[in-house]
């Protein structure tokens, strides 16, 4: 079992940046694949970013790639999200995820646990 928590959303003005932390419980954190994802109002939840067990590879969608990094630290059982350049269609809540695999994936339904979001809110 997994418990994830995300910390860091914020109102912030187009252009601007976030840090979006997630810490996670249990001793197996290094074994799981992790993601974030999004979702605005009326809108289906949609993939950002997502890491493998190690941080050697990541994978971005490509609304954010470029802008959005995606870091994990093991040791902190923690997963982050850098977001810069910021725009009003980031709008949405955000959600850390992990996936009972270390490899990581952008399918939602391969993530087994999902944290409680975070509320991103830019303003043009």
């Amino acid at each position: 079992q997994v418990q994830l928590v995300e910390s860091g959303g914020g109102l912030v003005q187009a252009g601007g940046s976030l840090r979006l932390s997630c810490a996670a419980s249990g001793r197996t954190f290094s074994s799981y694949a992790m993601g974030w994802f999004r979702q605005a109002p009326g809108k289906e939840r949609e993939f950002v970013a997502a890491i493998n067990w190690s941080g050697g590879n990541t994978y971005y969608a490509d609304s954010v790639k470029g802008r959005f990094t995606i870091s994990r630290d093991n040791a902190k059982n923690t997963v982050y999200l850098q977001m810069n350049s910021l725009k009003p269609e980031d709008t949405a809540v955000y959600y850390c995820a992990a996936a009972g695999r270390p490899r990581a994936t952008i399918a939602r339904s391969q993530y087994d646990y999902w944290g409680q979001g975070t509320q991103v809110t830019v303003s043009s």
